[in-house]
């Protein structure tokens, strides 16, 4: 086993645990009657989360490490946990808002608005690095900041009003089919 096995495995298992942990806290939250924004995008976020973890697998397997890089990346995964322990049972991957709950300001949210976000576009670019893949670690990061750019939209609109954007009882989408309203009256509320 490589270096870069080794790695990718552990950041792989890592990966799919906080799926788990998501999961598991989003269907917390909902059944407390929090309301999902945003979903829309959620695929590709996860497909581009994918194919940025299957391609390293693919290319970076028996490559090189250079430890400078994996030094930073572990002292993101510090900042990860400080993120997820701080937003507690709130921490999912998706947008989901509990209407009446306050935003959570404490550890990192006390002086940035989205760290995960910004540990996530670092471990974008990083672990890619630690390969020496450079060119890899640019074009996935540029392609995570245009999803992040619809997704930060997508979770402002969602805590100015949590019900707009959610599947609404009765409405019906312009294709006829169960859909999402797209209203900031209060008055179309159930």
């Amino acid at each position: 086993m490589t270096l870069a096995t080794l790695i990718l495995g552990l950041v792989t298992l890592q990966r799919l645990a906080e799926l788990v942990l998501a999961e598991r806290n989003t269907r917390r939250l909902m059944a407390r009657g929090a309301v999902e924004s945003g979903a829309e995008h959620y695929p590709i976020l996860v497909g581009l989360h994918a194919a940025w973890l299957a391609g390293l697998w693919w290319w970076a397997w028996n490559r090189p490490t250079d430890l400078g890089w994996l030094a930073l990346y572990v002292v993101l995964q510090g900042l990860r946990a400080w993120t997820l322990i701080s937003l507690g049972s709130r921490w999912t991957t998706r947008i989901i808002v509990l209407p009446g709950e306050p935003l959570v300001r404490r550890g990192p949210y006390r002086f940035l608005r989205h760290p995960n976000y910004v540990v996530v576009a670092a471990e974008i670019a990083v672990l890619p690095l630690v390969f020496h893949m450079a060119v890899y670690a640019l074009l996935f990061s540029a392609l995570n900041a245009s999803i992040l750019w619809v997704r930060i939209g997508a979770e402002a609109r969602a805590l100015r009003d949590p019900l707009e954007g959610a599947p609404r009882p009765g409405v019906k989408a312009p294709n006829g089919g169960p859909g999402q309203a797209r209203s900031n009256r209060t008055s179309d509320r159930p």
